[in-house]
């Protein structure tokens, strides 16, 4: 499939500096989920004594998630409204047939195999952050690419088909899987961290943890302690019917908040952040992440600090920030 880079030169760095002087950085007036201290969905099999072999075969019982949602094998069985989904289920995941599960969200959200495969590669690095990890697709991928994925999801059930689908890859044992929201997460490592980090850093953090009923503080993962390089960003759209609301998305849209939400979140953990989003977003939307180029000694900045470059795939664009824009390798 052809790409395309479209890059747009507008400076971000003082954006990520802003947010670790502003009080409050975590909190926020949009309802969280109700999601308490992040569990953690562990590589490690949970042993059953009365598991049973399922899709993934002998051996890997702890891991199965068999029976949690139908496992679809000719189009006969598949609901009219998934139809076209399971048209192209090989697209998504290239071994479907081999045991793959998806949810129905899953069927609509999850990114095809040969785009992660792409992304993965463009966002290579020691451990990478999947914030909303949905089926695996994308936390497949950048578990052959990064040496540690923490892969996170609200849902109890995505998350154990993503952890099915990741040993039928033999990648389980890469992959952490934490169930808990993003905000949740940030939280929690950010707090971690701040017993290094300056006072102002943790002055803007601290205030996040009583915000909320949902605090990490019992939270001991390991992934808590781990330096994030990277973090991708894949959150809903909205539904299918992201595509009947006009031409164009507004990131204003995204799930459970809005982009720019999202964006400024995980600016605190890394500068390299990678945003799947649709291919009809407002391309102004995409650029009003980051602020305009900063003024030095009253001339304008050349935006270097803070280029987005947008790759086009079929159905979607990838936003590339920091480090992960051509020219700016530097920045990682």
């Amino acid at each position: 499939m052809g790409k395309k880079l479209r890059q747009t030169n507008v400076s971000g760095l003082s954006r990520f500096l802003q947010v670790l002087d502003q009080p409050n950085s975590l909190s926020s007036n949009v309802a969280t989920t109700n999601c308490s201290t992040p569990t953690v969905e562990q590589s490690q099999p949970i042993h059953k004594s009365d598991a049973k072999t399922g899709l993934l075969g002998p051996g890997n019982e702890a891991y199965d998630a068999t029976g949690l949602v139908p496992f679809y094998t000719d189009a006969s069985q598949v609901p009219a409204h998934l139809q076209k989904y399971f048209a192209q289920r090989t697209r998504y995941f290239s071994r479907y047939d081999e045991g793959c599960l998806l949810d129905e969200e899953g069927w609509y959200s999850v990114t095809p195999e040969a785009i992660a495969t792409q992304i993965a590669e463009r966002c290579r690095c020691d451990v990478i952050l999947d914030a909303f990890c949905g089926v695996g697709g994308n936390a497949i991928a950048f578990a052959r690419t990064c040496e540690r994925v923490i892969a996170l999801d609200t849902s109890p059930t995505r998350l154990a088909l993503a952890r099915h689908n990741a040993a039928l890859h033999g990648l389980a044992t890469r992959i952490e899987f934490i169930l808990t929201d993003f905000r949740t997460f940030a939280a929690s490592h950010m707090l971690h961290a701040s017993s290094t980090a300056t006072t102002t850093t943790t002055s803007s953090l601290s205030s996040s943890s009583s915000s909320s009923s949902s605090s990490p503080k019992t939270h001991s993962s390991s992934s808590t302690m781990r330096k994030i390089d990277v973090v991708f960003l894949s959150p809903p759209w909205g539904g299918p019917e992201y595509l009947s609301a006009g031409t164009e998305y507004s990131l204003a849209r995204t799930q459970p908040e809005p982009a720019s939400e999202l964006f400024r979140i995980a600016r605190l953990l890394t500068s390299n952040v990678a945003f799947y989003v649709p291919r009809n977003t407002i391309l102004e939307d995409i650029a009003a992440l980051l602020p305009a180029p900063a003024t030095v000694d009253g001339k304008l900045g050349d935006g270097t600090d803070g280029a987005v470059q947008v790759q086009e795939q079929v159905e979607a664009l990838t936003c590339y920030f920091g480090g992960l824009t051509q020219g700016q390798e530097h920045l990682f």
